[in-house]
């Protein structure tokens, strides 16, 4: 009898709460700070950025926050999405490792970020807002905004990082087939464009230059509102519903993982997955590993350090505890334009500190390797971002082969990459330039920095 390779559930599974992962830590994160006092901040110091509803959620230590009907209603456009079985891949390795993967790429926008960017326009919607302000690096999170916001009416300026901008106009012409207007960051419609632009008129732009843009657009404007894709509470909260319809998915299939993997740039993806697992741990004794994979370009979690540090370039947001390379750092030009960020999510940067999680870094050619032969044996081609998690997922079955031992791996496949075909023409050109990150570049990096650090 053939091996089951396609687990799915029906829309009625489609989870009705979000898991909150703060209730279950056994060291909760440090509050936010106030950049001009070093003092702790409430809700209210962001509520000029956000909707009270997500701020009631970025705070919050429930264990379970009810998902609105209207929002569940249009995961159901495409939710729940499917888990494989890689069973080509486990054959191509000739490992005893089972392989899973939640294959995210389904959603209208080709990847995770529509989990939460429809709550995130649902509550903007409840309070009335009109405009809304985000950036993005690769694409994948501005098209899922464009998409969410057109769905509820809102208006949406993007601010794109400026070498993905170029490298992706594929994902541009998404936005604006959605409505969005798109910019490429650093632009001269602010003042933190304009002030990076006069010191380095070439910059290529990074996630933490166009948040500085995006916020300070939202900051100077009543009716506007700001979005973020990543790091924030609030943002990993949305995303655990992918964990959820995995855990149902693979009790279908009579199995649980011993090793959980996702990429990883400011922790929506890798939490999506991950925290519904790590409750498990935390909550029911299981010990189940979950590895974040990051570029060796970029490598916040494996070789930054854990300190307050800005969410964006200029200094506009809040100081957060997290695992930085500091918040001037500007990535090589790696074409996983979303894992080119300098800082971590606060739960994820926790969970890491405390050891309950771990973290890989992987080269750019190696992750692309990894890509290619998962395109070749599951037929689905990858988002240069999930590769890094193929990349792990890789080195994980064949130390199984090594050992001797029979492993089940689950990852999350992120997105799809077909409007990121340049970047596989790069690599097969062999024009894909390997960076190796030098302790000068990060020592350089960390040594601007001027934020509190935290004790040990």
């Amino acid at each position: 009898m053939a091996q089951q390779r396609k687990i799915t559930l029906s829309e009625s599974e489609i989870p009705e709460k979000w898991y909150n992962i703060a209730a279950d830590m056994p060291n909760k994160p440090l509050p936010p700070l106030n950049p001009a006092t070093n003092e702790p901040i409430g809700p209210d110091a962001l509520a000029p950025l956000f909707p009270m509803g997500l701020i009631q959620q970025e705070v919050s230590t429930e264990r379970w926050i009810e998902i609105p009907d209207e929002v569940r209603d249009a995961y159901s456009i495409w939710r729940p999405t499917p888990m494989y079985r890689a069973l080509e891949l486990e054959k191509a390795l000739d490992t005893p490792a089972k392989i899973y993967y939640k294959y995210e790429g389904i959603s209208p926008a080709g990847s995770h970020k529509p989990n939460t960017a429809i709550p995130q326009a649902w509550y903007n919607k409840q309070e009335g807002v009109k405009r809304i302000t985000t950036e993005t690096g690769a694409g994948q999170w501005g098209s899922a905004l464009s998409f969410a916001t057109q769905k509820f009416g809102i208006d949406l300026e993007v601010y794109m990082v400026k070498i993905s901008y170029e490298q992706k106009p594929y994902r541009k012409l998404m936005m604006n087939t959605w409505g969005a207007e798109v910019i490429p960051s650093p632009s001269t419609k602010t003042e933190a464009g304009r002030k990076i632009l006069a010191g380095d008129p070439d910059s290529p732009g990074s996630l933490g230059i166009a948040i500085s843009e995006a916020v300070e657009r939202a900051a100077m404007n009543e009716d506007t509102k700001y979005a973020l894709g990543s790091v924030l509470n609030h943002v990993l909260l949305h995303q655990t519903i992918i964990g959820q319809e995995a855990i149902k998915q693979l009790e279908k299939a009579g199995d649980l993982p011993d090793i959980v993997i996702a990429p990883f740039g400011g922790g929506s993806n890798f939490a999506g997955i991950a925290f519904p697992f790590l409750r498990l741990n935390l909550t029911e004794g299981k010990k189940i590993r979950a590895i974040a994979s990051e570029p060796a370009s970029c490598p916040k979690l494996t070789r930054g350090v854990f300190r307050y540090d800005f969410g964006d370039t200029v200094g506009m947001t809040p100081l957060l505890p997290m695992f930085t390379l500091g918040h001037n750092f500007v990535p090589d030009k790696i074409h996983a334009g979303g894992l080119r960020y300098h800082g971590a999510g606060v739960l994820v940067s926790q969970l890491l500190k405390d050891k309950l999680i771990e973290a890989k870094a992987h080269h750019q050619l190696e992750c692309f390797e990894a890509g290619v032969l998962f395109a070749k044996t599951e037929g689905i081609i990858p988002a240069p971002e999930a590769t890094h998690g193929i990349a792990t997922v890789v080195a994980e079955a064949k130390r199984a082969k090594e050992e001797g031992v029979s492993k089940t791996i689950l990852f999350n496949l992120c997105g799809h990459g077909h409007f990121d075909m340049s970047a596989y023409d790069a690599y097969f050109s062999g024009k894909l330039e390997e960076h190796e990150l030098t302790e000068a570049e990060i020592n350089s990096s960390l040594s601007e920095l001027t934020t509190p650090e935290i004790p040990a």
